[in-house]
């Protein structure tokens, strides 16, 4: 009963003229950006997060928030109809989309993409309604270890899951921590790593560097690339998939609800895993496994149906603990903290009608998309064919422009192209720029909890192992630690017996 009257309440508060102009303006350029390939979700959100900081809290976050769903549901077009995903989540749809949509099946594999998509993510809004507030109940309890431990196994997990090499990770993360430690130190009042430059006393901002690392940077990778664009050349028919469709995609959209929505709650998790493990699964569940890779419509609802069920679920831990479960929470972490709105376990309790305005605006961007998704198929087709060299240079004014009116300063605009030169220079040496910005996120959260528990414990580290969660915690950090170490050894084990010339 008082979830029904908050949601209630909620939707009063999120159907305001405004608020639905910043909701549908949020899925429509997140489903612009999950079809244009090279763009996605986090630097769509960094190269907007200015216009998120101008309006109110509540408009900023539903408009973000919006963009990071709304990208799920438009990178199965590319995948689909071109090949190509349009964000990192959609790439095992290439696999069975595409077949079909060379079968001449393509409006059945878009209309299941979109249908599954609104599934997931409605099934995975109930979730967050569900566990949301008695996490954040549970969460009251913690004290400074238990965060500062948390904080750890998260950002461990995050890079343990991530595709790429997990001691870069863990390097770049570890700068991106030392970066968040520049300008004046809030307990001694003294400044640090500024180097006598007045524009770093206050610190680094996260928008221009946000703008730089994502936004800026994937204009240089696109512009090196020699991708072309060839959209499929069958037409876009019959978008409401048949009734053997549907016997065959209906339990893949529950598995798949479930499956993302688990794999979403833990950090690192998220979209991208989400969709891999259920391809695999309903391939392996499968009575016609050889179907897959050659057209199963199950290849494209199970995965489409965990990305969207995942985004729902990164939500939580967000909102309940504080703490982000991957990049794009860690920007609206960071939206949030600049509007003076802080998550964590009393968020809920201090900011109820907000939360249940956020619950209840993603209803409705469900909602949106669906109406979005399934008519304008045929204009999503035409934007695909539009050369990348017209759309870089709008692309390289909004960073810049995003950059300089947060503060006015041309400081930001030169912070905003440095972070630009050093996240292209990380993607051609191929680390992620991911972990840099969690890093930054989560470096001052780091520090605090980490002082305040030295200051309760009179300097004492023992007092972490006293502390069960933390104790818990820390343990887990460690077995991910040493699985990584032997997995390491493991690899170059195997490459010397594999290589006949080594000694």
């Amino acid at each position: 009963m008082f979830i029904q009257s908050e949601i209630i309440l909620g939707f009063q508060q999120v159907i305001e003229p405004m608020n639905l102009l910043y909701c549908f303006f949020g899925v429509l350029m997140g489903t612009l950006v999950g079809v244009l390939p090279g763009i996605g979700p986090t630097a769509t959100i960094s190269l907007l997060l200015p216009l998120a900081l101008i309006a109110s809290p509540l408009q900023g976050i539903v408009m973000l928030a919006g963009i990071y769903y709304g990208a799920m549901y438009g990178g199965s077009t590319t995948s689909i109809l071109v090949n190509i995903p349009g964000e990192a989540a959609s790439v095992v749809t290439c696999l069975d989309g595409y077949a079909m949509a060379r079968q001449g099946r393509a409006g059945p594999a878009l209309g299941m993409a979109a249908i599954g998509s609104f599934i997931g993510g409605t099934l995975s809004l109930v979730g967050l309604m569900l566990l949301a507030v008695p996490l954040s109940k549970v969460a009251l309890g913690f004290g400074p270890a238990e965060y500062f431990g948390l904080l750890c196994i998260g950002l461990l997990l995050v890079l343990y899951l991530s595709h790429g090499s997990f001691s870069k990770g863990l390097t770049i993360a570890v700068i991106g921590l030392l970066l968040g430690c520049i300008g004046t130190d809030e307990t001694s009042g003294k400044v640090r790593f500024a180097f006598g430059i007045p524009e770093l006393y206050d610190g680094l901002d996260v928008v221009p560097m946000v703008v730089g690392l994502f936004g800026i940077s994937e204009v240089l990778i696109n512009l090196g690339s020699r991708d072309k664009r060839v959209t499929v050349k069958t037409s876009v028919k019959n978008l409401l998939p048949n009734l053997e469709d549907w016997k065959r995609s209906a339990f893949p959209i529950l598995r798949g609800s479930a499956l993302g929505f688990f794999i979403g709650l833990i950090p690192g998790g998220g979209t991208v895993l989400s969709s891999f493990i259920s391809y695999a699964l309903e391939k392996k569940i499968s009575k016609h496994p050889e179907e897959f890779g050659k057209g199963a419509i199950e290849g494209v609802a199970g995965p489409e149906t965990a990305n969207n069920a995942s985004v729902g679920a990164s939500f939580i831990p967000l909102f309940g603990l504080g703490i982000p479960s991957n990049v794009v929470m860690a920007i609206l972490l960071a939206s949030l903290t600049i509007h003076g709105v802080t998550p964590g376990p009393n968020f809920i309790e201090k900011n109820q009608t907000f939360f249940w305005a956020i619950v209840a605006s993603m209803y409705i961007g469900n909602i949106m998309l669906l109406i979005l998704n399934l008519p304008l198929v045929g204009i999503w087709v035409k934007i695909l064919k539009i050369p990348y060299r017209l759309l870089f240079p709008w692309i390289l004014l909004f960073c810049m422009v995003g950059a300089y009116t947060v503060n006015s300063r041309v400081s930001d605009v030169l912070t905003a192209i440095t972070f630009g030169i050093f996240g292209y220079l990380l993607k051609k040496l191929d680390y992620e720029s991911a972990p840099l910005a969690l890093g930054f996120v989560l470096g001052p959260m780091f520090e605090l909890s980490f002082r305040q528990t030295m200051s309760i414990s009179g300097g004492s580290l023992g007092f972490f192992l006293e502390r069960p969660v933390a104790l818990v915690a820390f343990t887990l950090s460690a077995v991910v630690l040493i699985s990584t170490f032997f997995n390491g050894i493991k690899k170059i084990r195997e490459q010397v017996l594999d290589d006949p010339n080594s000694s």
